[in-house]
């Protein structure tokens, strides 16, 4: 998680086009129209021009048709950042997912493959090879990484209390401190076009921060939890931010 002051980390002309492409529907641009969203930010069009090829290159993105498209790899984190917005949850029932590694010999990619999947399945490690979280996400089933090396159960958490547990294995109150004041920054950005590069960082800080919800039951977090407001603020000022950059880099 980044620190929870701010301001916020700037952006590199890679994060520049991919914030920009994970925003946009469907994820593709002209390179002219990437251009102008990195002169937002002062980096020269040789500058992105030279991200978008390193970008190919790496399998990040793909050119076709006059514009550079996110690959499927991408297509997955848009999709894991659209649900971020609006996660599809259930009661909860008090029982919890845990996936426990089978395999005693895995090479070094599969372990990371493992580590990345289970973050993005919102799943955290209580011990080594043991993954657990509350079984209160809507799933369409478990990606193949998953399957492959894991065993998957849902029953009771280990001994204790739950809340406690949620707090040491996610730090909901430190996403909730962080989340209050990226509300706070997007409450006081000024209508309209003016900072639009600064628009452009808060943005994407709040969408890393979505990504980085736990998605907790109710019963596991802190009183006050910020997550519902901060997506209804972020909806609001999402939509005009929108139109403001697209009439930006179309013109």
């Amino acid at each position: 998680m980044d620190d929870d002051s701010l301001p916020l980390r700037p952006l590199t002309a890679r994060s520049v086009v991919l914030s920009t492409l994970l925003g946009h529907h469907p994820p593709a641009l002209p390179a002219r129209a990437l251009v102008r969203v990195g002169a937002l930010f002062g980096t020269a069009e040789g500058t992105v021009r030279t991200a978008l090829t390193r970008m190919v290159a790496a399998g990040d993105l793909e050119q076709r048709d006059g514009a550079y498209r996110l690959t499927e790899r991408l297509l997955a984190r848009q999709a894991r950042q659209d649900d971020s917005r609006a996660p599809r949850t259930r009661p909860w029932d008090g029982t919890w997912e845990i996936a426990v590694v089978t395999g005693e010999r895995r090479a070094a990619p599969e372990r990371a493959a493992l580590r990345q999947a289970m973050a993005g399945l919102r799943l955290a490690e209580l011990r080594e090879g043991c993954w657990l979280r509350p079984a209160n996400l809507a799933r369409d089933g478990w990606p193949a990484v998953v399957r492959d090396q894991c065993a998957l159960l849902t029953g009771a958490a280990p001994e204790g209390d739950p809340a406690a547990l949620a707090a040491t294995l996610w730090d909901p109150a430190g996403w909730a401190r962080r989340a209050r004041a990226l509300e706070a920054a997007l409450s006081a950005l000024p209508g309209g076009p003016e900072r639009l590069a600064e628009r452009f960082t808060v943005s994407a800080a709040v969408l890393r921060h979505l990504l980085a919800d736990p998605v907790l039951p109710p019963a596991l977090l802190p009183p006050d939890w910020p997550g519902a407001d901060l997506r209804r603020r972020y909806d609001a000022f999402d939509g005009e931010f929108r139109e403001i950059l697209l009439r930006h880099i179309g013109g």
